[in-house]
């Protein structure tokens, strides 16, 4: 049976840059897991495209 290949490096932490860290991954610490949630939950992460109608789910729901 061949040998196992050489596990891959762990990617980059996406906040600071160093080597993720297993149980964190794919940040490398806890308080970089934290950092990019607090981006997410402040709106520093945003897809781009149109804005929403409001009203646009209500009119679908009743059927109009």
């Amino acid at each position: 049976m061949p040998p196992d290949p050489p596990p891959r490096p762990l990617p980059r932490c996406p906040i600071c840059g160093r080597r993720a860290a297993e149980a964190s991954r794919p940040f490398c610490s806890p308080r970089c897991a934290q950092v990019d949630l607090g981006r997410w939950l402040t709106g520093g992460y945003a897809i781009a495209g149109e804005a929403a109608d409001p009203r646009g789910d209500e009119r679908e729901e009743e059927g109009a």
